[in-house]
């Protein structure tokens, strides 16, 4: 029988081992606050500890328990939306960088796991978008054209060259090289206890009340102490209630997700390689992947965010909608069940990018608001581009992730 409202990721992990980290009960000073503890919060702790920025982690809940454990659990090496698209919205130059700096980010963000040697059952995955009809072939073709004017890679396949690999029906297909999957939820606790490993300070279940911000600091405001910080970032995915006035650039959705029980060994031998991860050109899309070599993971059937009321009956109904949809997709796993069913809850953007950076109303601060449902890749890239502006090292490419792009 499926099992709903809670990720695989978090049931696969012994509760035994699960980091328990102090309530924050009593003041503290330091360098840098970062309020949230998923995946961009765990990954810029690190970043700063490892530069030996004094930093403190505060989050709400548990440590990587919320979004971040809830996510497909995809690197992908290309931003999400395609080239054209973000192209129109931000111009050839600014997309160009844009689309490098995510595909460095995926391979620094997988070398970084393995040199810190996290245990998140990382592996190489390119990906492969399909297009099914002779409309998707048309745009992946517009969409290979635009990334190769623009001196990036794209590397387009026709239907019989895409068809074994895919194993479905296709008639045209984009593949990249360079992305991965993994264990988000485990990626998040791996990067947390190499961030306190390097000196950073860890607290769970303090949510944050209030924060101010004065000439020379900033204080963040639990319910029973205070952080004083040089610095505060923002690393909660979306504008909290703190922030209303950011609430405007990031739109709650939700993505749903379903994980397959095993697939028998005869009808994994019809659906094609197991080394890429899936991206139809639907609207809005799946995203199918393997898990264990054995499992199919699908997400997609994304909406607006339901309401707490409606979400175990949404919950059941869209795990048979993406189960249907699956089948479409290679028709011989029809008739298997599902063992998980969840959703996870991330922000849009207009141009799909995430903000990450400074807010000129909102001195001594820096967000990291968008994406993280799909891939995790923006997690690492949140990091990097938060270290350079806190040091004052931004680099031309952190102006496209910035709130005054476009």
């Amino acid at each position: 029988m499926a099992r709903y409202g809670q990720s695989p990721w978090l049931e696969r992990y012994p509760r035994s081992r699960v980091p328990a980290y102090p309530r924050l009960k009593t003041p503290v000073s330091t360098d840098v606050a970062i309020i949230g503890g998923g995946l961009t919060g765990c990954a810029a702790a690190y970043a700063f500890a490892a530069a030996g920025v004094k930093v403190v982690l505060i989050e709400a809940e548990q440590v990587g328990r919320a979004s971040s454990a809830d996510a497909f659990g995809w690197l992908a090496d290309v931003p999400p939306g395609g080239f054209h698209q973000i192209e129109q919205s931000l111009g050839l130059r600014a997309s160009r960088r844009a689309w490098q700096a995510w595909r460095r980010a995926a391979l620094d963000f997988s070398a970084l796991l393995r040199r810190l040697e996290v245990r998140c059952a990382l592996e190489p995955r390119h990906s492969l978008v399909i297009g099914r009809t002779v409309e998707q072939a048309a745009a992946l073709k517009r969409e290979a054209r635009a990334r190769k004017d623009a001196g990036l890679d794209a590397v387009l396949a026709n239907a019989r060259q895409a068809r074994p690999e895919a194993g479905t029906d296709v008639t045209a297909a984009i593949r990249t090289r360079d992305g991965a999957t993994l264990d988000p939820y485990r990626a998040a606790l791996g990067l947390a206890m190499a961030a306190v490993d390097r000196g950073a300070a860890l607290f769970e279940r303090s949510p944050v009340k209030r924060i101010r911000t004065g000439p020379t600091a900033v204080a963040v405001v639990t319910a029973d102490a205070t952080v004083t910080a040089y610095r505060v970032i923002v690393a909660t995915g979306r504008p909290t209630g703190l922030f209303p006035s950011l609430v405007r650039h990031v739109t709650p959705r939700h993505t749903y997700l379903a994980l397959t029980d095993p697939v028998p060994a005869r009808v994994r031998r019809t659906l094609g390689a197991m080394t890429h991860v899936l991206v139809d050109s639907a609207d809005p899309a799946h995203f199918v992947r393997w898990v264990d070599d054995e499992r199919l993971l699908v997400s997609g059937a994304d909406g607006p965010a339901a309401t707490p009321g409606a979400r175990a009956r949404t919950l059941v109904q869209r795990t048979g909608q993406l189960m249907y949809e699956l089948s479409t997709l290679f028709p011989d796993i029809s008739g298997l069940a599902p063992s998980h069913g969840w959703d996870a809850l991330y922000g849009e953007t207009a141009d799909g990018l995430p903000y990450i950076g400074p807010h000129r109303n909102f001195p001594r601060h820096l967000f990291a608001f968008g994406g993280g449902a799909h891939s995790v890749t923006e997690a690492y890239l949140a990091s990097r581009i938060l270290l350079r502006h806190y040091l004052a090292e931004t680099d031309p490419v952190d102006e496209v992730f910035g709130f005054t792009r476009g």
